[in-house]
């Protein structure tokens, strides 16, 4: 090979080497720290940027997004005394490039032992139950804290949240003891308090049911009494007007003392009956009309009127005379 092509060579490579160290590209959400000569000359934005080659120094890039750290447990001693394992985590972002790389030397291990510091200091005001229910209050002292201290590191801590805080074995024992007693207790007064609920609505009930039965009794008797009166109304209206019919027709038909004794002696079995009457008195007005009837059905009847005329006669021969035979006599029972 030639030594003009050889140095042709050497010379291509050198140019492509030094534009190489001249030209660097940053990627979004990037940010790089010039070097002149071992002192900060500036931060390259995203994209094309022009160095110069063998002074400038391009650091290592920093990322600019918000990033996450998990720390491991750490223990944390309780204002009671008990010793618990807090597991934090860590939201933050890098705001100043140039405060990051100078202010502090490695701004992940500093926000670790500071989250771990001031936590200490948090949780040791408090007892158990306290840090167990306080999460909220203890992620706000520990973002206020942290974002205090680390902004001039170039950071700012968005969020601080505790993932886990382990009380010792015992400690857990004992809570789920309490918490079981707790909601045993709590389902005991809830049942007494049910079944004294379900007694007071069962006796309102049978109240209100025997109030309702009562009220419905009175009614009911009122209506029936009501009822009862109306229905002796119309029975007495219904009688009067029988009677006054009946009366009525009777003036109007004009009945003798014959259909009169006719009649009487038709009823006269049925006043007879029964076992109770053992005496009974005819009307002396029955004798003139027995008289009359006699008449009408033969000789035995006049025999029978004679007899009674007779004893008229030896009365005085007055029409008083059946007046004072009609008298009580006893008589047959008719079976």
């Amino acid at each position: 090979m030639e030594p003009g092509t050889i140095a042709l060579i050497v010379v291509l490579v050198i140019v492509v080497f030094v534009i190489g160290r001249t030209v660097r590209v940053v990627p979004q959400a990037r940010a790089g720290i010039v070097e002149r000569f071992g002192r900060y000359q500036r931060t390259l934005a995203p994209g094309l940027n022009v160095v110069l080659p063998f002074v400038d120094r391009l650091r290592p890039l920093l990322d600019l997004r918000e990033q996450v750290v998990s720390f491991p447990p750490q223990p944390v001693i309780t204002e009671d005394n008990l010793v618990v394992g807090i597991d934090t985590v860590l939201y933050f972002q890098v705001t100043d490039p140039r405060a990051a790389t100078y202010e502090i030397a490695n701004y992940i291990q500093a926000v670790e032992q500071l989250t771990v510091t001031t936590l200490r200091n948090v949780v040791g005001g408090m007892d158990l139950e306290k840090t167990l229910t306080s999460r909220e209050e203890i992620n706000a002292q520990l973002r206020g804290v942290l974002d205090e201290a680390t902004g001039k590191w170039g950071l700012r801590v968005n969020r601080v949240e505790l993932k886990s805080i382990d009380p010792p074995a015992s400690i857990k024992d004992s809570m789920e003891k309490q918490m079981r007693a707790d909601r045993d207790k709590r389902a005991a007064i809830l049942t007494a308090e049910g079944f004294k609920q379900s007694q007071i609505l069962t006796a309102e009930g049978e109240k209100q049911s025997s109030i309702l039965r009562a009220e419905g009794a009175a009614q009911a008797a009122v209506t029936q009494a009501t009822a009862d009166a109306e229905a002796q109304a119309l029975r007495a209206q219904g009688q009067s007007k029988a009677i006054e019919t009946v009366f009525e027709a009777i003036h109007q038909g004009k009945p003798d003392a014959e259909l009169l004794a006719y009649q009487y002696l038709q009823i006269l079995p049925q006043i007879a009956r029964g076992d109770a009457n053992k005496l009974w008195i005819v009307p002396s007005e029955m004798g003139k009309a027995l008289e009359a009837l006699g008449g009408l059905f033969g000789g035995s009847a006049n025999s029978g009127s004679a007899s009674n005329s007779g004893g008229s006669g030896g009365s005085g021969g007055s029409g008083e005379a059946p007046a004072r035979v009609g008298g009580p006599t006893p008589r047959t029972p008719i079976n």
